[in-house]
């Protein structure tokens, strides 16, 4: 489900910005990066940005869905979308569930970020966005109080982050990374993914073992144990020695 896609995209940034960020290629410049990717990601604003937004990016594989969250989010535009997404892509579980698709967009919103600042920043405005929205982040029974509250708060994040001077070299990175986290986690349930798209075979775990969406494990246990994690990985990253 959506919240969980969003979880395990902050977990992934959040536990791999700090080894990406000791490789050479990713931190220092070069002829093919004019400044390093994760130079200065690790800092506290950063790296809570990086990871609001890895959940963010977690929700695009599923534009391929017309029911799914990020299909909602945005009304007839997203939904729209979707469905020619959908048809694009040969239907839910098709190729916005794999490795090429993320890095595709992972490179696409590298390339958007260094060229088109303000495209970079409405991208950035939508992932923040969509990320609250799958989190639940409103006002239960209420859609027209719960947008307004999105709205607010993701104005209200971008905002904080413009004023610490949040820079968005990582974008494409995390961007990648959470639609890739995504393509893991659906990997673990009963209809797996074709990760290695075009091809067809699925990957998926073995002996009917996989997560059933939706059901009391994912809602009841599954969902506390990755909030959980989020505040250990942030005491870890953010707590002084």
């Amino acid at each position: 489900m959506g919240h969980t896609h969003a979880l395990t995209g902050a977990i992934a940034w959040l536990g791999l910005a700090p080894p990406l960020a000791a490789l050479p290629l990713l931190n220092e410049s070069s002829r093919f990066i004019e400044t390093g990717i994760m130079a200065a990601a690790l800092g506290p604003t950063e790296l809570i940005a990086g990871a609001i937004i890895c959940a963010g990016a977690a929700m695009l594989p599923d534009l391929d869905h017309p029911s799914a969250t990020i299909a909602q989010t945005f009304g007839p535009v997203t939904w729209m979308l979707s469905k020619a997404v959908s048809w694009a892509s040969g239907g839910h579980r098709g190729a916005t569930h794999s490795l090429a698709f993320a890095v595709a967009i992972g490179f696409g919103a590298h390339f958007l970020a260094n060229t088109y600042p303000i495209g970079r920043d409405i991208m950035v405005v939508l992932l923040i966005g969509l990320a609250l929205r799958a989190l639940g982040i409103g006002i239960p029974g209420k859609k027209i109080a719960s947008a307004l509250v999105n709205i607010g708060l993701t104005a209200g994040l971008y905002a904080v982050f413009m004023s610490q001077g949040v820079g968005y070299a990582w974008l494409g990175l995390a961007v990648g990374i959470g639609s890739f986290a995504h393509v893991v986690g659906d990997c673990l349930t009963e209809r797996g993914c074709p990760v290695l798209w075009p091809l067809s075979v699925k990957f998926l775990l073995p002996w009917k073992i996989g997560i059933k969406t939706g059901k009391k494990f994912e809602q009841k246990i599954l969902a506390p144990v990755l909030s959980v994690a989020i505040v250990g990985l942030l005491f870890w990253r953010l707590a002084p020695v």
